[in-house]
C-alpha cells in the first residue's frame, strides 16, 4: 500500500520537499546577507504578501482575466495550429517551404512588435489575446507535422491492407499515433502563450496579473511582486494539469 502510493505520489512530494528545501536555503542565505534581500526578498515576506495581495490587490480577479486571455489564445492556437500541421504533413513542397519559416516564428521575439500589435487592435485585451496566439502557433504546427510524419510505417502498411479511406487513415491511425507529440507542442504553445499574455499585460500596463506585477514592481514592493510571480505560476500549473487530464482521457490506455 505504502508502495503503492509513494509510486504514484513520490514525483510530487519530492516535487514540494524540493521547493521548501529551496526556500528554506534562501531564507537562511538572504537573512545571513549572502543574497541582498532588496533584490530578492526572503520567502518568508514573500508568503505573508500572499494575504495582502489576495484581500488588497484583488489578485485572484486578474488571475481570472489572464486565465481567460489564455484559454482564448491557447485554444485558438490549437484550432488553427493543428489542421495547418496536417496540411503540411499531406504536402511536402509546402512542408518544404513553410516548416523553416514557422520555426524562425516559433524563435523570433513577438513581444517586441507589440507597437504593430497596437496600432492594429488598440489597447484592448485583443491585442493580448492575439499576440499570445501568434506566439503559440508555431510549436503546434511543428509538433503536429512530426508527430505526423513519425507514424511507424508498420501501422500505415495495415491500414492499406485494411483498405481503409484517407479518413479513415488519419482518426484511426495517423492521429493516434500522432497524438503524444501534439500534445508536446501543445504544452510548449501554451508555456508561449502564458508568457507572451504576461509579458504584454506587463509592457501595457493592461489587465490580469502582468499589470499587478507592473503596478507592485512600481511601487518597489518587492514581496508582492514575488507573490505576484507565484501567483503566475499558480495558473501555469492549473492549465497544464487540466491539460493532462485532457490527455488521459484521449489517450486512456497511455
Amino acid at each position: 500500500m505504502a508502495e503503492t502510493f509513494l509510486r504514484r505520489r513520490g514525483p510530487e512530494l519530492f516535487g514540494a520537499a524540493t521547493l521548501i528545501a529551496s526556500a528554506l536555503v534562501f531564507e537562511a542565505l538572504i537573512r545571513g546577507g549572502v543574497v541582498n534581500r532588496y533584490i530578492i526578498p526572503p520567502p518568508s515576506d514573500i508568503l505573508l504578501a500572499f494575504e495582502r495581495v489576495i484581500v488588497e490587490e484583488n489578485i485572484l480577479t486578474r488571475c481570472r482575466d489572464t486565465a481567460f486571455e489564455m484559454i482564448i489564445a491557447g485554444g485558438a492556437s490549437v484550432l488553427v495550429g493543428v489542421p495547418i500541421g496536417v496540411l503540411l504533413y499531406r504536402s511536402a513542397l509546402w512542408r518544404r517551404a513553410m516548416e523553416d519559416w514557422i520555426g524562425a516564428l516559433a524563435a523570433a521575439p513577438i513581444v517586441l512588435a507589440f507597437p504593430l500589435f497596437l496600432v492594429l487592435f488598440g489597447r484592448s485585451p485583443k491585442t493580448i489575446i492575439v499576440m499570445g496566439f501568434v506566439h503559440g502557433l508555431a510549436p503546434i504546427i511543428l509538433k503536429t507535422v512530426e508527430g505526423l510524419a513519425s507514424t511507424r510505417t508498420v501501422l500505415i502498411n495495415v491500414g492499406r491492407s485494411l483498405k481503409m479511406t484517407q479518413s479513415q487513415m488519419f482518426w484511426k491511425i495517423l492521429l493516434p499515433s500522432a497524438m503524444p507529440i501534439i500534445f508536446t507542442g501543445i504544452r510548449l504553445s501554451w508555456t508561449f502563450v502564458l508568457i507572451t499574455i504576461v509579458g504584454i499585460e506587463y509592457l501595457i500596463n493592461l489587465g490580469g496579473v502582468g499589470q499587478l506585477i507592473n503596478e507592485l514592481a512600481e511601487r518597489y514592493d518587492l514581496p508582492g511582486t514575488y507573490a505576484g510571480i507565484c501567483f503566475v505560476i499558480l495558473v501555469s500549473v492549473l492549465f497544464f494539469l487540466a491539460l493532462e487530464r485532457v490527455e488521459s482521457w484521449l489517450q486512456p490506455g497511455r
